[in-house]
């Protein structure tokens, strides 16, 4: 059955090892589980694409795995599998881009640095407006250390022009996408893992977001938690936990990595004299990276710790493995804030 399937089959979850038939998938029983990040990008393309005429959608060879082939089946002149091909796929959507077209690329974060050149050179020297949607970022579970995703944040803040974005949840994965096909766009990059999100009841209207503006998920006093993207769901449940303890730290979800949320920043250091910052990335020049430099610059002092991935390569396990070695998993952030404040 594999030979027979070979893009079913290439990365095809838990099936039968007898009949070889796929297990249950949240199309096939809805309302079970939240859905995948995934199947919310492939359905919200689909349903922006129907609603603007100038949409179209490229991957390289990923099409069942992005879930660009939801769009392929309804609309196949509109989106296209340029193959094994990260570099063309990038240059692609820039000709695109330049004829007046908006192309939603959507490349697994780390195959995105094949394409790195591309990105510098035919896409932000240029400022066309192309919307990278970078799959797989952070760590990816099993399939190991060439497969996750841990730079993007990173190599792509350097790059002049770009936007990035990271959501929360399903709605704001939504909303990032609505917000980057609007006029006047340039690059930009939302960047997601390979997980389920949060909300069972995922498709909500569009909402036009403010580029470069976080958001407060809860007040507190003494320390505050600034993280970006899927991962500040672990830090929500971190801070369930310590409430029951009477610690209460505040945190933010700072949906934009580039640019900053500077007002944000500002007040938050103006409050607090103690900062964690979790990412599903590495350490090395991502969010915490970022926020030191705004400290830096802006002369504030504070005691920071920076939770994500080590500088070094990680193997493999499960997500949730992987997330407790690098310390940035419920149990580890938990520790950390009281590592700070007791």
């Amino acid at each position: 059955m594999a030979e027979k399937e070979q893009t079913i089959y290439h990365a095809p979850g838990a099936f039968d090892k007898d009949t070889g038939e796929l297990m249950e998938t949240e199309e096939s029983c809805p309302g079970k589980k939240p859905p995948k990040y995934q199947t919310v990008f492939g359905r919200t393309l689909l349903e922006l694409a129907e609603a603007n005429p100038r949409i179209v959608g490229i991957t390289p060879a990923m099409p069942t795995g992005c879930s660009l082939n939801i769009m392929m089946q309804k609309m196949p002149h509109r989106a296209f599998d340029v193959g094994i091909a990260e570099q063309h796929a990038v240059t692609f959507s820039a000709g695109l881009a330049a004829e007046g077209m908006i192309p939603f690329c959507n490349i697994y974060s780390t195959f995105m640095q094949r394409g790195y050149d591309q990105l510098i050179h035919d896409v932000a020297l240029q400022q066309l407006h192309v919307v990278f949607c970078l799959d797989r970022s952070g760590l990816v579970g099993e399939d190991g250390p060439t497969h996750h995703g841990t730079f993007d944040l990173a190599y792509l803040r350097l790059v002049p022009n770009i936007i990035i974005a990271s959501p929360l949840n399903e709605k704001e994965l939504r909303n990032m996408m609505y917000t980057a096909q609007l006029e006047d766009m340039g690059p930009i990059a939302i960047r997601y893992p390979r997980s389920r999100g949060v909300m069972p009841e995922w498709k909500t209207p569009f909402e036009k977001l403010d580029i470069g503006k976080g958001q407060l998920i809860s007040e507190g006093s003494g320390l505050a938690i600034l993280s970006i993207g899927h991962v500040g769901n672990t830090v929500m449940d971190a801070v369930k936990m310590l409430k029951k303890e009477s610690i209460t730290p505040a945190h933010y979800d700072m949906r934009f990595l580039k640019p900053l949320d500077e007002q944000l920043l500002h007040d938050v250091l103006k409050r607090f004299r103690k900062i964690i910052t979790v990412e599903d990335g590495t350490i090395v020049g991502g969010l915490g990276s970022a926020v030191l430099e705004f400290m830096s610059g802006h002369s504030y002092s504070a005691k920071v710790r920076r939770l994500g991935v080590p500088d070094h390569f990680i193997g493999q396990g499960t997500i949730e493995e992987l997330h407790a070695q690098c310390g940035y998993d419920r149990t580890g952030i938990v520790r950390c804030v009281k590592e700070m404040i007791l």
